[in-house]
C-alpha cells in the first residue's frame, strides 16, 4: 500500500486512495464523487489535520495543478490557485510590482494550506496570513463551486476552516506595491530588557522574532526587518549588539541557508521570510510547536517558559517569539486580540515531546494561549471551546455545508467537536 508522510516524518497519513490531479475539472470531480476526502498542500502540518477515512477515504494532494497567479491591478487583488507556494506567488507579484504586506518564516508553504491553519509572519502591525484574504473559490462536498467572499455573514468562518467546509480552488488576496525591507540580527538581548521594554522591541522593526532558548539570561538573537521607508534600526537595542556576520537561528546552522542580514535592503519576499526559496531550510528533522497568547499576557507567558527551561533544554532546539495584530476570523489565534506567539522547535522525539506540552499547556492555557492548528498540541474541543467564542458558529457552518460529513476526520472531531 502506498505511504505518504509529511515534511516532519513525523506523521504518515491514512486513507484508502491517493489522488494527484492536474487539471481543476478532475479535483472537481473527485471532491464530488468522494465518500470522505481531505487535502493536503506543502505538508508542512505535524499533526493528523490532513487524515481521512483509511477504508474509504481519498487524499488529494494540489501540488500537480497550474499555479499561475492573476493580479486585478484596479482593485489591488491577486486570484492565486490554492496549490501555489508564497514563494513563487511572491516572486512573480514583486517581478509584476506588487507584495504582501508579511510572510511566513518558510516560503514554501502552500497559500491554501498556511491561510486554513491561521499561520503568520510577524509583526505588531501585521496580521496572519489570511487577513489578507477576501474571497475563496470553494469546491462543496456536492461539487459546486462556490464563491465566498469579504462582507458576507460566513466570509469570517470561511477562512481559516481546517478543510472543513470544502477544497479551495484559489485564494484572493489583497496586494500592494513592492517594497524593500532591510534585516539586522542583533545578538545578546538581556531578558531583563526583553521583559521590561517587549513593546519597544518587538516595535524596532515592521516584522521581529526573537530567537531563545528560554535558559540564561539573554535573549539570543532578535532579527529585525524594516521596510524602507520606516527609519532602519541602528545601534544597540537595549544592550543587544548587531551580529557582524550572517547567523542562523539554530547553533550550527548554515546561514546561507537564510535570508540576507547586515542591513542589506532587498526586495521585501527575500527578506521577510527567514529562509531562503531555492534551499531546503533543514532536512525535516524536527517537530513544531506553537501558542498564541493575548498580548496582556505576554510578559507573564514568557516568564512561565524560562521557569520550565531547564524541562525543555533537552528537546528544544530553539524557540522563537513573534507578535501578530488581531483579526475577526473565527477559528484565528489572534481573534479579536493582540498576540504574541510563542513558536517551539523540537528534537524528534514526539512522546518526549508530548510529555513536555503537558507541562507548557498547563503553564500557557490559563493565561489564554490558542495553540496553532498545524502543529503538536494536546488539547481538545472541551478545552478549546473556551479559547474560541465563535466555535459553536463554526460547528454550524461546517454541518450546514457538509451535512455528511465528507471532510471530517478524527482531528476535527477531537479538536472542534465536529
Amino acid at each position: 500500500m502506498r505511504r505518504e508522510r509529511n515534511w516532519g516524518g513525523n506523521h504518515t497519513y491514512s486513507f484508502a486512495r491517493f489522488h494527484e490531479p492536474d487539471t481543476l475539472d478532475e479535483l472537481i470531480s473527485l471532491v464530488g464523487e468522494a465518500t470522505r476526502l481531505r487535502v493536503i498542500g506543502s505538508r508542512h502540518c505535524f499533526n493528523d489535520i490532513g487524515d481521512t477515512d483509511p477504508v474509504a477515504g481519498d487524499l488529494v494532494s494540489l501540488r500537480q495543478l497550474p499555479s499561475h497567479h492573476e493580479v486585478d491591478f484596479e482593485s489591488r487583488v491577486v486570484r492565486v490557485p490554492a496549490a501555489a507556494s508564497y514563494g513563487e506567488l511572491a516572486a512573480g507579484l514583486h517581478a509584476e510590482g506588487w507584495a504582501l504586506p508579511n510572510l511566513a518564516s518558510l516560503p514554501h508553504i502552500s497559500v491554501g494550506g498556511a491561510v486554513a491553519t491561521g499561520t503568520h509572519g510577524s509583526g505588531d502591525r501585521c496580521g496572519n496570513l489570511a487577513s489578507s484574504v477576501v474571497g475563496l473559490e470553494v469546491i462543496r462536498a456536492d461539487g459546486s463551486v462556490v464563491s465566498v467572499n469579504q462582507g458576507e455573514p460566513t466570509f469570517p468562518g470561511e477562512v481559516i476552516a481546517l478543510g472543513a467546509t470544502g477544497v479551495w480552488s484559489h485564494v484572493l488576496l489583497s496586494v500592494e506595491p513592492t517594497y524593500d525591507v532591510a534585516q539586522t540580527v542583533m545578538t545578546s538581548l538581556p531578558w531583563s530588557a526583553a521583559l521590561d521594554h517587549l513593546d519597544e522591541v518587538t516595535g524596532a522593526a515592521w516584522s521581529t522574532s526573537l530567537f531563545t532558548s528560554f535558559g540564561g539570561d539573554e535573549v539570543e538573537q532578535v532579527w529585525l526587518k524594516a521596510r524602507m521607508t520606516e527609519q532602519p534600526h541602528g545601534g544597540t537595542l537595549f544592550g543587544a549588539q548587531p551580529a557582524p556576520e550572517p547567523l542562523h537561528m539554530l547553533r550550527n546552522g548554515d546561514a546561507a541557508a537564510c535570508t540576507d542580514q547586515l542591513g542589506v535592503p532587498g526586495p521585501w519576499h527575500t527578506r521577510l521570510p527567514h529562509f531562503r526559496l531555492e534551499f531546503t531550510p533543514s532536512s525535516g528533522r524536527e517537530l513544531q510547536s506553537e501558542y498564541l497568547l493575548p498580548r496582556g499576557n505576554a510578559v507573564d507567558a514568557l516568564a512561565a517558559m524560562r521557569e520550565l527551561g531547564d524541562l525543555l533544554a533537552p528537546l528544544l532546539q530553539v524557540a522563537e517569539v513573534r507578535t501578530v495584530a488581531e483579526d475577526r476570523l473565527w477559528l484565528s489565534g489572534s481573534y479579536e486580540t493582540d498576540v504574541i506567539a510563542i513558536h517551539c522547535t523540537w528534537h524528534p522525539d514526539e512522546p518526549a515531546v508530548r510529555a513536555v506540552l503537558e507541562q507548557v499547556e498547563s503553564a500557557l492555557l490559563p493565561l489564554g494561549a490558542r495553540p496553532h492548528w498545524g502543529k503538536l498540541f494536546l488539547a481538545d474541543a472541551g478545552v478549546l471551546a473556551a479559547a474560541y467564542p465563535r466555535l459553536t458558529d463554526f460547528r454550524e457552518l461546517a454541518h450546514r455545508v457538509d451535512p455528511r460529513g465528507k471532510f471530517h476526520n478524527p482531528y476535527l472531531h477531537r479538536v472542534l467537536g465536529i
